[in-house]
């Protein structure tokens, strides 16, 4: 994420203090990013990375500390929290609260190769397993309830026609979702993009930036990284991709009857999700910093598409 907040060695020095991690020798402000200030963190003993946080709902960041706690103890390739001396991981520093993370391996990959996407779909499947049974619950911020809450915002900046596409799939979502059996649940990552995955080489270093993470459908997770691993530019499926990622998938967590009936409109509601979202950047909200939004057309591109040529077919898989 980009430094929104500077830091001086010496503030980070005396951090550090605080933990079993070593002395400080190099600080490094990290450029990119939209919400937090980052920072790659070496000491003579560890690669680290440390972030403040600059916006959002302070109080719900021990969930997130839990989250990564549990599911780094279940072997998920993800940065688990480092604790001071105190076995403590929430912090303060520069007045914002701070959390600070080993530094994991990889890059982000910008084209997935079908080895890529079975890593990534065999991380989901085992997370999802995992997650079901995790205590801490949080609502999910971008579910059903808040499409039908925040569309109207930006209903004047529509033509006519995007307008009464997305009355329409709204009330086809709450139509179906309202009338269906409880869909499997558990916490989700809630965002799962290539850009939150770290990957060296074909080896998945770490699934990262679980601040979207909260209580969900486990197939809402799940049709997010399909609709970014697997999509082409023109919004259609790469078959080999979405097969790749989807077989790895089911073998450690197969869908239930009802999620494999939900696939083709859950890809549908979560297109729409990042179109609503990203129009709400560009005309409503936009960042806090001076920063570039998305395009929001890339998410109703894959909108079309997918109301127009439907879902892939689903792997087969083992009745569980």
């Amino acid at each position: 994420m980009a430094v929104f907040t500077p830091l001086s060695d010496s503030q980070v020095a005396n951090f550090l203090e605080r933990f079993d991690i070593g002395c400080l020798e190099i600080l490094e402000g990290v450029a990119s990013g939209t919400e937090n200030s980052t920072f790659f963190v070496t000491t003579d003993r560890a690669s680290l990375v440390l972030t403040l946080f600059e916006q959002g709902e302070h109080d719900e960041l021990p969930f997130f500390v839990e989250l990564l706690d549990y599911l780094a103890e279940h072997h998920l390739p993800v940065p688990g929290p480092v604790h001071d001396r105190q076995g403590i991981a929430l912090q303060s520093l520069a007045d914002k609260p701070a959390l600070l993370f080993p530094r994991l391996p990889g890059k982000h990959p910008k084209s997935p190769n079908l080895v890529q996407c079975r890593a990534l779909g065999d991380a989901l499947g085992r997370m999802h397993h995992v997650s079901q049974h995790f205590p801490r619950q949080r609502d999910n911020p971008r579910d059903l309830n808040w499409l039908l809450e925040t569309h109207p915002r930006v209903m004047p900046y529509l033509s006519a026609q995007d307008q009464a596409l997305m009355r329409e799939e709204i009330a086809a979502y709450q139509a179906a979702f309202d009338s269906q059996d409880v869909l499997p649940q558990g916490a989700i990552h809630g965002d799962l993009f290539r850009d939150n995955t770290l990957f060296d080489g074909d080896t998945l270093g770490g699934l990262i930036d679980f601040y979207n993470g909260c209580t969900g459908d486990l197939l809402f997770d799940l049709a997010i990284v399909v609709n970014d691993w697997a999509c082409n530019p023109d919004g259609s499926l790469n078959q080999e991709r979405h097969d790749a990622l989807l077989n790895a998938y089911v073998a450690r967590r197969p869908l239930d009857k009802t999620e494999r009936q939900c696939w083709p409109l859950m890809l549908r509601m979560t297109a729409l999700r990042y179109w609503l979202s990203r129009l709400l950047v560009v005309h409503v909200d936009p960042p806090a910093f001076d920063l570039t939004p998305h395009d929001p057309e890339q998410f109703r591109r894959i909108l079309l598409h997918r109301i127009e040529h439907g879902a892939l077919a689903l792997p087969e898989q083992t009745p569980s």
